[in-house]
C-alpha cells in the first residue's frame, strides 16, 4: 500500500498547489502583479528548495507547455471572434508578423552589441523574446476590459505573433551554413508553416462549425469535449502537414467565436476555465526549469535587466510607432499598445528550444529570457492600469454575474439574435423607437450593468447594453446599428 500512500500524497500536494494558484488571482487583483508571475517565481524557488523537482526533462516541459498553449490560443481565438477580428485583420497581421521580425532583429543587434553574443545566438535570443502575451495584460487588468481598437489589437497581435515567433525559431534552429543559406531556409520554412497552418486552421474551423451545428450528441457534457478534441485534431493535422499548429488552432478558434450552435455558452465556459488551468500549468512547469542560484554566477541578472529595459523603453515603442503611424487611433492608444507588449510563456518555451538544440551558451540565453519575462510580468505588468489611465485608454469595469437567466429549447431559436451596443454606434444614446429596425424586428430584452430593464419605445440605449432581438430580417442590417467598423 506504500504506492497508494505516495500517490495520495502527490495528489494532495498538486491539489493544494492548484488551490493556491487559483487564490493567487485574488492577490494579483490587490497587488496588480499578474498572477502568472506568482506561478513562475514560486516554481523557480521550489526547484532550489526541493532539488528533486529538477528531474523533469526539457522534452516533457515542452510537451506540457505545448498542450497548454493549444488550449490558450484556441480559447483566445474564440474570445476574439470573427466579427471583432475582421475589421482589424490587416492591422493585426502587420503588427503580429512584421512586428515580430522587427523586434527580433533589433533585440539581436542589442544582444550582439551590448552583451557580446555572436550573431546566431543573438538572433535566437531576439526571436525568443519577440512574442507577446495578452493573458498577462488581462490578468493584471482584472475585471476591467479595454474597449476600442486596443482591446482587439492586443489579443490579436499575440495570437498572431506567438505562431510567428515559434515558426521563426524552428527555421533558425533547423538551418545550417552561411548567413545567406540560413536566411533562405528560414524564409521557406516560415512561409510554409504560416500558409499550411492558416489553410488547415480555416478548414478545421469550418469543419468544427458544421459538427457543432449539425451533429447532435446524447449528453450535454460531450459538446465541450468534442470542441476540445477538434482543437487538438486541428493542431495535430497542421503539425503533421509541416504547418504551424499554433496558428491553425488560433484561426479555428476565431471562426468559432461567433458561431450560433447548441450549448455554445457551455462550450465557451468550459474553454475559459480550461484556458485558466493552461495558464497556471504553463507558467508553473516553466518555472521548474530555472535554477535561480545560477543567475548571479553567470551574470544573467545583469544581462536580462539590460535587455528588458531596452525592450520596454526603446525597441517595442520604436517598432510600434513605425507600424501604427498610419492607423486611425489616438496617441494614447498608440502609447498604451507600445507599453503593453508583455512577455509570457512563449518566450520561455522558445528558450527551452534553444537549450534542447544544444546551441552555444544555451543555458545563459535561457536564463536571460527568464529574467526578461519576470521583469516584463512583474514590473511592466503592475504598471499597466496606471499607464492605461495616463493614456486615457477607454476601459469598462466588468462586474461578476453569478446568476444567469435562460430558456432551454430543443430546436434552434430562429430569428433570435444577441448584440452588445458598441461605443459610438448608431444605437449608442438612441431611443429604441428612433432605431431603424424594420417592421419585423423588435427588441425584447435589454440588460444593463447586470440588471434587466423594462423595455419601451422611449428606452434610450447605452454602450455595453446587451440586446436580445427578435427579427425576421437579415441580421447584418441590424448588426450595423450596434457596432462600429473603423477603417
Amino acid at each position: 500500500m506504500e504506492g497508494t500512500w505516495s500517490f495520495g500524497l502527490a495528489i494532495l500536494v498538486v491539489a493544494l498547489a492548484g488551490t493556491a494558484a487559483v487564490a493567487s488571482n485574488r492577490l494579483s487583483e490587490r497587488t496588480r502583479v499578474p498572477a502568472p508571475a506568482f506561478f513562475l517565481v514560486v516554481a523557480a524557488v521550489a526547484v532550489d528548495v526541493f532539488p528533486g523537482l529538477r528531474e523533469l526533462s526539457t522534452a516533457t516541459v515542452q510537451d506540457v507547455v505545448t498542450v497548454a498553449l493549444v488550449v490558450l490560443l484556441f480559447q483566445g481565438g474564440m474570445d476574439l471572434g470573427w466579427r471583432r477580428f475582421r475589421p482589424e485583420a490587416r492591422a493585426i497581421l502587420v503588427i503580429g508578423v512584421l512586428g515580430t521580425f522587427a523586434t527580433a532583429g533589433l533585440l539581436a543587434v542589442a544582444a550582439h552589441t551590448l552583451l557580446g553574443l555572436d550573431w546566431r545566438p543573438a538572433l535566437l535570443l531576439g526571436t525568443a523574446l519577440a512574442p507577446t502575451d495578452p493573458a498577462v495584460v488581462f490578468s493584471v487588468l482584472g475585471r476591467r476590459r479595454i474597449t476600442g481598437r486596443a482591446g482587439v489589437l492586443l489579443p490579436g497581435e499575440s495570437g498572431a505573433n506567438d505562431p510567428v515567433g515559434i515558426a521563426l525559431m524552428a527555421g533558425l534552429l533547423g538551418s545550417s551554413g552561411g548567413a545567406l543559406g540560413t536566411a533562405g531556409h528560414t524564409a521557406v520554412l516560415f512561409v510554409q508553416e504560416m500558409v499550411v497552418g492558416a489553410v488547415l486552421g480555416a478548414a478545421g474551423g469550418w469543419a468544427l462549425k458544421w459538427l457543432m451545428r449539425r451533429v447532435a450528441l446524447p449528453a450535454e457534457g460531450l459538446y465541450p469535449l468534442r470542441t476540445l478534441a477538434g482543437a487538438f485534431a486541428v493542431y495535430g493535422l497542421a503539425t503533421v502537414a509541416h504547418g504551424s499548429g499554433f496558428l491553425a488552432v488560433f484561426v479555428a478558434g476565431i471562426l468559432l467565436g461567433d458561431v450560433r450552435a447548441p450549448y455554445k455558452r457551455e462550450i465557451e465556459r468550459f474553454h475559459t476555465a480550461l484556458g485558466s488551468l493552461g495558464e497556471v500549468v504553463a507558467f508553473a512547469v516553466l518555472g521548474l526549469t530555472v535554477p535561480l542560484w545560477t543567475f548571479t554566477a553567470e551574470g544573467a541578472w545583469q544581462d536580462g535587466l539590460i535587455l528588458a529595459v531596452l525592450l520596454a523603453l526603446v525597441v517595442r515603442p520604436v517598432v510600434m510607432a513605425v507600424l501604427l503611424w498610419r492607423m486611425r487611433m489616438s496617441l494614447g492608444e498608440r502609447a498604451f499598445l507600445a507599453f503593453t507588449g508583455l512577455k509570457g510563456a512563449v518566450p520561455v518555451l522558445l528558450g527551452s528550444y534553444i537549450v534542447s538544440s544544444q546551441v552555444a551558451d544555451a543555458d545563459r540565453l535561457y536564463d536571460i529570457v527568464f529574467v526578461v519575462v519576470v521583469f516584463s510580468v512583474v514590473v511592466q505588468g503592475s504598471l499597466v492600469p496606471t499607464v492605461a489611465r495616463w493614456c486615457r485608454v477607454p476601459m469598462r469595469s466588468v462586474e461578476l454575474e453569478p446568476w444567469a437567466l435562460g430558456v432551454r429549447l430543443r430546436d434552434r431559436p430562429e430569428g433570435v439574435v444577441r448584440h452588445v451596443v458598441a461605443e459610438g454606434s448608431p444605437a449608442d444614446g438612441t431611443a429604441i423607437e428612433e432605431l431603424d429596425l424594420g417592421e419585423d424586428t423588435w427588441i425584447s430584452l435589454v440588460v444593463r450593468e447586470g440588471r434587466l430593464l423594462a423595455v419601451s419605445g422611449s428606452t434610450r440605449l447605452r454602450r455595453d447594453d446587451e440586446i436580445l432581438l427578435l427579427t425576421g430580417d437579415d441580421d447584418e442590417t441590424c448588426a450595423r446599428l450596434f457596432s462600429t467598423h473603423p477603417t
